[in-house]
């Protein structure tokens, strides 16, 4: 009898107990929890790392889509090709095309002469050449004299200036090539040397057809070694052409002024360095010896 007051009691006790557990489970489950309380605006999202964030930027094949470095790119035969052709096309400019030249009219020679030229070699001394050789009716400004002047070789101050940079450009070649190694009196010296050739009648009148000449008959025909040697004449030695140019520059101002270089005498066409002894030598009197060249003038 006990026994069965016992059994009934633990099964009312797990009853009870079932029940609590499932009104638990109801509770919790069908309560509000306060979520109206719970707003979005408290809700603050994490930071993305640096390290992330830049992973998550890179390509779906990863960082081996990161843009080559300047001067990386491959040597290909289209970059080849585009080069040439633009280098081709800067070289093919003409300045004096692109820009409008003045019609030449008396205005313009006017104030053409009334800024000045070179010496002997200028508009004024040009016109007047013709004038003074026209009937006195003829000595003015007039058509006849600027079509004269014109056919003695009138260039547009574009090609003058073309001209100008070039003959810099063949003194300084000779100088470096020549005289690099020597000091500034004998860099000038062999620069004063080809000026004197170019005002003696006997060579070509310019800079350029003096070193120039006949560099075309062949190897070592010609008046001036490294201009028909058949090496490169770039310049190499940067600090040695910077004062070649310079001094240059210089001389050629007063070749165009025609005033005197001063480092040899006027007569001085000849010269040749220390370590050698040509024939025509003795045919010709010594004048100057500076640094390791011996100058001559003809007797």
């Amino acid at each position: 009898m006990t026994q069965t007051w016992q059994v009934i009691a633990v099964r009312a006790v797990s009853h009870v107990l079932v029940l609590c557990a499932v009104a638990l489970v109801l509770f919790v489950t069908l309560a509000p929890a306060h979520a109206e309380n719970l707003l979005v605006a408290d809700v603050t999202p994490l930071d993305v790392p640096a390290d992330l964030a830049a992973l998550r930027a890179q390509p779906a094949l990863g960082a081996t889509m990161a843009p080559l470095e300047p001067g990386q790119q491959p040597l290909t035969a289209a970059l080849l090709s585009n080069y040439v052709a633009r280098q081709q096309a800067l070289r093919d400019f003409d300045v004096n095309a692109a820009l409008p030249q003045p019609e030449l009219n008396s205005e313009v020679l006017l104030g053409y002469i009334a800024r000045g030229s070179f010496g002997g070699n200028g508009a004024l001394s040009a016109i007047d050449s013709f004038a003074t050789s026209s009937a006195p009716t003829e000595r003015a400004l007039s058509p006849s004299v600027l079509a004269a002047y014109v056919e003695s070789g009138y260039q547009t101050t574009g090609q003058r200036l073309d001209h100008a940079n070039t003959e810099r450009g063949c003194l300084a070649q000779a100088i470096y090539h020549e005289a690099r190694g020597e000091s500034e009196a004998g860099q000038l010296a062999v620069a004063n040397v080809i000026v004197n050739r170019a005002r003696s009648g006997k060579f070509p009148s310019t800079l350029c057809g003096v070193i120039y000449q006949n560099a075309n008959k062949g190897r070592y025909r010609c008046q001036f070694t490294f201009a028909c040697d058949g090496r490169d004449d770039a310049p190499a030695e940067r600090r040695a052409w910077g004062r070649s140019k310079e001094l240059a520059q210089q001389v050629y101002a007063e070749f165009a002024l025609g005033e005197n270089v001063g480092a040899v005498p006027g007569s001085a066409l000849y010269y040749h360095t220390t370590a050698v002894r040509p024939s025509w030598a003795n045919t010709y009197n010594a004048v100057a010896e500076i640094g390791s060249h011996i100058f001559y003038s003809p007797n």
